[in-house]
């Protein structure tokens, strides 16, 4: 009752992030029950396309646990320890808050797999997709009612696993761009220290392309449909990508770092040392999120080049709502972490301010910064695409 109220007299902005929330939910819900729909009348394939489902699903509990890390309601402050609503309390009410919006999310995807089935009529479009989800046939009760509350359930639990009040501090230390001083009254500050996933993350990318070149010279390799009638994607292939993802996924921070080093070298200004110091500060906040943008990106870049301008694409409405799904996610995702980014430094912000800094310089040093993740990731981006796409091409 309590995650209600919160919801209630949340900002506006806060509620349009929740939505966004259920509306991802319900593009899992649908996804998840189509798949159903169509596992009725083929049982064979249907632990396949089950598994393609795992994506997009990925992806909305990241961006329903980025939205939850954002949420002014759910923080600690001053006074709230008094009346019993400590950093576990807050936990809790931060996943049921995610739990509720990903249940309105998983009920709107079971109205509209319903009514493209035929079973709710009064309503446009109504029974139009009943041949692909079985319309004639009944639906299994406890199928339905599973597959509604994965999303739910994973959304809640991630949220509770991440905010819990240890991770709660640990993000507190990240956060610090350094520390304010030392032993000594003159000494320097003490470097804020790397990421440590580069070097799994290279060996990760590393791998993930040796096996899905493998892979793709196996003429007889067991294929992987997507749910689209996309059925020529080889599963090594398919895998080779998702090592790669996870290794750009594990890479993003440390690059995000070694980024900031980079702006701060060969005598740096006040501008590039603001800069270099906020993006090593926040490596481990926005690297991970850059890191998985630019594996979804670069996959996105290598489909596109299986085909050209002219060809007919075998996707199928079912594969553009998941791929739709997968890259608004991450995209909302990276705009969280950002957004989340700006809330820690606000302080730090408002001290340079109160100091004399101008505005200019401030605006200048986070031009800087995206300028400097802009000329890093995007080649890196094209990169992984190009030597993706070089054994599915050949």
């Amino acid at each position: 009752m309590l995650a209600l109220r919160l919801g209630r007299g949340a900002h506006p902005v806060v509620l349009l992030r929740r939505l966004l929330v259920a509306a991802a939910s319900a593009g899992a819900g649908f996804l998840l029950l189509c798949t159903l729909g169509w596992a009725i009348d083929h049982p064979a394939g249907s632990v396949v396309r089950l598994l393609w489902c795992l994506i997009p699903l990925a992806a909305t509990v990241q961006f329903a646990v980025a939205v939850a890390r954002t949420d002014p309601g759910t923080r600690p402050r001053t006074g709230l320890s008094a009346v019993g609503l400590g950093p576990a309390r807050l936990t809790v009410l931060a996943a049921l808050s995610t739990g509720v919006a990903c249940a309105l999310g998983s009920a709107v995807a079971l109205l509209v797999f319903l009514h493209l089935r035929g079973d709710l009529s009064g309503m446009p479009f109504d029974g139009e997709a009943a041949d692909l989800l079985a319309a004639d046939r009944p639906l299994p009760l406890a199928a339905v009612l599973t597959l509604l509350a994965v999303v739910p359930v994973l959304a809640t639990t991630a949220t509770g696993l991440v905010l819990r009040p240890r991770a709660r501090r640990t993000d507190a230390a990240d956060a610090a761009p350094e520390p304010a001083a030392t032993s000594e009254p003159g000494a320097a500050p003490a470097p804020v220290p790397a990421p440590a996933g580069l070097p799994w993350g290279v060996a990760l990318m590393a791998a993930g392309l040796a096996v899905e070149t493998y892979a793709s010279r196996e003429a007889g390799g067991s294929a992987l449909p997507l749910p689209g009638h996309f059925d020529g994607s080889p599963a090594g292939v398919l895998a080779g990508w998702s090592l790669t993802a996870i290794g750009l996924a594990l890479a993003g921070p440390g690059i995000t770092h070694l980024c900031g080093r980079l702006l701060q070298a060969l005598r740096p200004g006040a501008v590039r040392l603001l800069a270099g110091r906020t993006l090593m500060a926040e490596a481990r906040r926005i690297g991970r999120p850059l890191g998985v943008m630019c594996a979804v990106l670069s996959g996105t870049f290598a489909a596109a080049s299986l085909y050209g301008p002219g060809d007919e694409r075998p996707f199928g409405p079912l594969t553009g709502l998941g791929a739709a799904l997968v890259i608004g996610c991450t995209a909302a995702t990276l705009l969280t972490a950002a957004l989340e980014s700006r809330q820690a430094r606000a302080a730090t912000t408002e001290a340079l301010r109160r100091l004399g800094t101008p505005a200019t310089l401030l605006r200048t040093a986070a031009a800087v910064r995206t300028t400097m993740l802009l000329a890093t990731f995007a080649p890196l981006t094209w990169a992984v695409a190009a030597l993706a796409a070089i054994p599915l091409t050949a």
